[in-house]
């Protein structure tokens, strides 16, 4: 093999790659990357077993060939390069040159046939999605995700495909969050996949706001994403992820409507007088104002005033500040609107018909 490239390009096409390379395998094989030809363009390939990641690169490929190469070295040495064209070239005994300006190196490899093969996913069912849209979506749901392993189900975003549109659900038991696009798919669209935590990782690194779509395909266990020259596919998690709908409450509840960034700062505030120990902040809810407090024995308190609207019963209730400010941040609305059915009992925040979030009080320490 011998191929010419741009640093930039193979730099970027490699950190396209590389988040599914750990050091921590039994297989030296899967800290390699597989660089191959592919008629006027070279492809890089990594893989975990779970996640594998194709991506394209522009190339002169003067000569074809396919070989691997260690993944952190070859990255080392990418960054380090002048920026200009770099050579590659392939030697017996898997031995790999690397040449650009007047820098050599000289690394060796491990044959094409030890990487694994990668899995092979149908396309058929295309559905196609605007990548800010994608983007957006999963940032918006995303923080919500478990990360207790003995939940493997919570592991990751649900996704729900039908014709009406794409919904995201995520939870990790102490908050809930929905959001959906009423984005019109193919007809007969049915699916529902929980796609892993480390997936959505990789595919928000890759996508960008510019315009442009991401193409997804789902089997029984396995998914793939096709965006910016880049090919994810991925395992899916396996089990019933449990009924969300039953989670959000339905009983009669008393509104309270706040100014967004005002309330949201307050609790940035209360929340610096935290600890491991005391997590919570306490809101005290009354007819035309909220107070949202902290006190931390041995180390201070705090309290602010806000202006509200509300007109139920009057009461108090705690929050783990960080759920309330990874949820809230992603309501558009100048105002929020935040529904409470007691002090007990999960506080619910809606942005019109596309993002659910739901939120358990904390006992107040």
């Amino acid at each position: 093999m011998l191929i010419k490239t741009n640093k930039t390009d193979l730099l970027k096409g490699l950190q396209n790659i590389t988040g599914v390379i750990t050091t921590k395998n039994t297989l030296p094989i899967l800290s390699h990357i597989l660089i191959q030809t592919k008629q006027n363009t070279l492809e890089l390939i990594a893989t975990d077993l779970d996640i594998g990641i194709i991506t394209t690169i522009n190339s002169e490929v003067v000569e074809e060939g396919a070989i691997t190469i260690p993944a952190k070295r070859f990255v080392d040495i990418i960054k380090e390069l002048p920026e200009s064209t770099i050579t590659i070239t392939t030697k017996k005994n898997n031995t790999i040159n690397i040449e650009c300006e007047k820098a050599f190196f000289k690394i060796i490899g491990l044959p094409k046939e030890e990487f694994p093969k990668l899995p092979k996913t149908t396309e058929k069912n295309k559905i196609q999605i605007p990548q800010n849209t994608l983007k957006e979506m999963l940032t918006m749901t995303f923080f919500a995700v478990s990360h207790d392993q003995t939940r493997h189900v919570l592991n990751g975003v649900l996704f729900i495909l039908q014709e009406q549109g794409i919904k995201f659900v995520a939870t990790d038991g102490r908050r809930l969050v929905v959001t959906q696009n009423t984005q019109t798919l193919p007809k007969n669209t049915n699916t529902k996949a929980i796609v892993p935590t480390k997936t959505i990782q990789e595919i928000n690194k890759i996508l960008t706001p510019e315009t442009g779509d991401v193409f997804m395909f789902f089997d029984a266990n396995q998914a793939m994403f096709v965006l910016n020259n880049t090919t994810i596919i991925s395992r899916l998690i396996e089990g019933e992820f449990p009924n969300y709908e039953q989670a959000i409450p339905t009983q009669k509840k008393d509104v309270l409507v706040v100014k967004k960034e005002p309330f949201l700062f307050a609790v940035k505030r209360a929340a610096l007088l935290t600890t491991p120990d005391s997590q919570s902040i306490k809101i005290d809810v009354f007819k035309n104002k909220i107070v949202v407090s902290k006190h931390a024995p041995n180390i201070g308190e705090t309290k602010e005033e806000l202006g509200c609207e509300y007109t139920g019963a009057e009461f108090f209730i705690g929050f783990n500040p960080t759920y309330l400010l990874e949820g809230l941040k992603n309501v558009k609305q100048e105002n929020l609107s935040i529904e409470f059915s007691g002090q007990e009992k999960p506080a619910v925040v809606r942005d019109g018909e596309d993002f659910l979030y739901v939120v358990l009080p904390m006992q107040i320490t």
